[in-house]
């Protein structure tokens, strides 16, 4: 009986020591498997791994052109709030009025941000283009400024006078002129007057048309130049600097709003109705109230 029991003993001791020298681990306490789980989760952290649903969603892309100055400069001022909406926005610069155009109708840009709604019109009236207008963002009023001469008081008979070569800034340029008594235009020309609706030119100045954005080069050799907003500010020089500058109750400062422009058919895109949003946002009133002291008006 003694020699039964010795061999059972033995045969439990045997056992025991098999099990301590095995590789399977003891299970874990609740309290064991908490500290683990925050132990895997700091290193998660400190290494910068995320789960699938922790990851950020990507942000979509809206490709705008613009001009450089002051559209560009909006644009990069109201990315933040497209960011914050789930937008990235990548912004293409034009020097020109035709590039932009072209490339929106060509489906290499979502949106524009650089014309008024009558150079939109004839655009798409002599290039056979549908693009449409969503809103309108800010007016830049127009000037006169000095070249050779310096005052408008000063100007001499056969004074050399610089107007964009375009129809409808063209118009708007010879307007001006006339608020300023240097013209008289036809009865009712309006914007649509060109050089041939100078009715009177008491000093005979000498209108030359210029592309836009070359005037501000040419103000060394003529005596005065009217100059759209934007490639003014683009030049450096200042509305206050002007030696006279369209009325904010011109007929003038309530058609030539520049607007955000698309295809047809885009006008209810999310993406574009989220940028509409972002330019009449207070971020973009506050920066071209701030930036441009007067040379850029928002129009909401």
């Amino acid at each position: 009986m003694k020699k039964s029991i010795s061999i059972i003993t033995a045969a439990v001791l045997a056992a025991t020591a098999l099990t301590a020298c095995s590789g399977s681990k003891p299970a874990q306490t609740s309290a064991e498997a908490t500290e683990s789980t925050v132990a895997d989760t700091a290193t998660q952290e400190s290494t910068g791994e995320t789960t699938a649903a922790e990851t950020p969603a990507e942000l979509k892309e809206i490709v705008v052109g613009a001009s450089p100055a002051p559209h560009a400069e909006i644009l990069e001022a109201v990315a933040p709030v497209l960011e914050e909406n789930g937008y990235k926005l990548v912004i293409k610069e034009y020097t020109d009025y035709v590039q932009p155009n072209l490339a929106l109708d060509a489906g290499d840009l979502d949106a524009n941000y650089f014309q008024h709604y009558p150079y939109l019109e004839q655009f798409n009236e002599e290039n056979g283009t549908n693009i449409v207008s969503v809103a309108a963002v800010h007016y830049e009023p127009f000037g006169i400024y000095a070249g050779k001469t310096a005052t408008l008081a000063d100007i001499a008979d056969g004074a050399k006078v610089a107007v964009p070569n375009d129809a409808t800034n063209e118009a708007r340029a010879l307007l001006l002129l006339e608020a300023q008594g240097l013209i008289g235009l036809t009865e009712g020309a309006g914007l649509n007057a060109t050089k041939a609706d100078i009715a009177e030119n008491p000093k005979n100045l000498n209108i030359l048309e210029v592309e836009a954005a070359q005037i501000p080069r040419s103000l060394q050799d003529v005596d005065i130049a009217v100059i759209n907003g934007n490639y003014a500010i683009d030049a450096g020089l200042k509305v206050a600097d002007a030696l006279a500058v369209e009325a904010s109750d011109s007929e003038a400062a309530t058609t030539y709003g520049n607007i955000l422009a698309v295809q047809e058919g885009s006008e209810n895109d999310e993406a574009i109705n989220a940028l509409v949003e972002a330019l009449s946002s207070d971020e973009a009133k506050t920066f071209m109230e701030t930036t441009y002291n007067g040379a850029v008006v928002p129009l909401f």
